[in-house]
């Protein structure tokens, strides 16, 4: 029978509305800072919210000519050139320049994205309803794909194994690391970048959202104080876009070439709801079986996590039900002893980009010893909770195991268990 591979984390990168590097994100992350803004860049005057978290290319030099042939930018969509940048950063801070041809028929891409090229089917539509068929690009169906952002970046590494993406809403990112690690896990590749970009802040998408009920409508005038998850007073999410990317080996391959282990995927659970488009199920039954799924596989118990970096949008519903699936799994447990924070109440909702980037930040909690906290969570809509919702401010704490939870439209769930290396 065959044995199954360990797999670990030597590479990461993001790019977020908090910074257009890992590293900048996280500090301004730690440092309670809020990304939240009017929008600016079109009219919002009929729409219903008018506020998002997007990245301010100029205050952070991100120039997406850095990372891939000028010539080819404006052939592509932004959340391509966002999920470029982040896994270049990952592929860099793994150091994976002096890989062999042979060695890259074995390395592969998995990145992803909720939407896609949202902006560009809808502003090409228009081109084609004022000027006609012949003004459209020949790039435009490519430029929209979600799995072109895969393709894209195997082009540029000349990575020859797998090439697959994600389009599961706002769980992409965390199926993406899930799915990648269980190809390395069962040989299909030794090496993967994994992750997802999403940049769908528009007139369509905000449109299409508030149309839903899912985006705050009552902080248009205090953008900083709109996402909160848990507290008495959200009403929503507040949009953001970006990227975030993850270098996974096999322990085997990695130790051969002698890099720099980050810490080791041990866990991976998917669920369905099987209950509505949009709304989770009220007991929270897809959330608490995702959770569980990648616990056992992880062979650990709910007592061993250190830090839970919730899916926690800040939607009326959404929160208090996935806090109570995280109760329901510590029934048995002391959940006193975990920290349980939301990183959107800093950046935003990133759609399908969430569940990489938070992979990301849960990481880098590890490597720090440090939770970061949920902002704006004055007023818990439920005092009694036993659990650590880290408000406000950052603290450090051991942090040895995380979970991260992803959740997306379709009642689709995913659950990633990360911990610190030990040979």
């Amino acid at each position: 029978r065959m044995q199954l591979r360990r797999v670990v984390i030597t590479g990461l990168g993001a790019i977020s509305p908090l910074g257009a590097t890992a590293e900048s994100s996280w500090k301004a992350l730690l440092a309670g800072k809020n990304a939240a803004r009017k929008i600016d860049a079109f009219n919002v005057e009929d729409l219903a919210c008018k506020i998002a978290s997007s990245i301010d290319d100029a205050a952070f030099g991100f120039q997406p000519e850095n990372f891939m042939p000028a010539k080819e930018v404006s052939r592509f969509e932004r959340f391509i050139h966002l999920g470029v940048a982040a896994a270049a950063e990952a592929f860099e801070s793994a150091k994976l320049d002096d890989l062999s041809e042979e060695e890259r028929l074995r390395a592969g891409v998995m990145m992803g994205s909720g939407i896609g090229g949202f902006e560009r089917i809808s502003t090409t539509h228009d081109l084609l309803e004022k000027r006609g068929p012949r003004r459209i690009s020949p790039f435009f169906v490519p430029s929209v794909l979600v799995n072109m952002l895969s393709g894209y970046v195997s082009i540029l590494k000349g990575f020859r194994g797998p090439n697959h993406a994600v389009a599961t809403a706002c769980a992409t990112g965390s199926h993406a690391i899930g799915d990648a690690a269980r190809l390395i896990m069962f040989g299909d590749a030794d090496v993967m970048i994994a992750g997802s970009a999403e940049s769908s802040i528009n007139r369509l998408a905000l449109g299409g959202f508030a149309a839903a009920r899912a985006l705050s409508t009552s902080y248009n005038d205090e953008p900083t104080r709109a996402s909160r998850p848990w507290d008495k007073g959200r009403d929503g999410f507040v949009m953001g876009e970006g990227a975030g990317a993850l270098v996974l080996e096999s322990l085997e391959f990695a130790q051969a070439r002698g890099a720099e282990i980050l810490a080791e995927v041990v866990g991976y659970g998917l669920s369905g709801d099987a209950h509505h488009i949009t709304a989770p199920a009220d007991d929270g039954g897809g959330a608490f079986r995702a959770m569980s799924s990648a616990l056992r596989q992880a062979q650990i118990t709910p007592e061993d996590l250190d830090y839970i970096n919730a899916h926690g949008t800040s939607t009326p519903l959404g929160d208090d039900i996935e806090l109570g699936a995280v109760e329901r799994l510590f029934s048995d447990y002391d959940s006193t002893q975990v920290s349980m924070s939301s990183t959107k109440s800093s950046i935003g909702h990133l759609l399908g980009a969430a569940g990489a980037v938070e992979a990301v930040f849960s990481l880098l909690a590890i490597r720090d010893q440090i939770v970061p906290p949920t902002l704006n969570l004055e007023e818990p809509s439920r005092v009694d909770g036993p659990i650590d919702l880290v408000p406000l401010k950052a603290r450090e704490r051991k942090v040895d195991t995380v979970l991260s939870n992803s959740f997306g439209f379709g009642g689709t769930n995913a659950s990633l268990v990360m911990k610190r290396f030990e040979a």
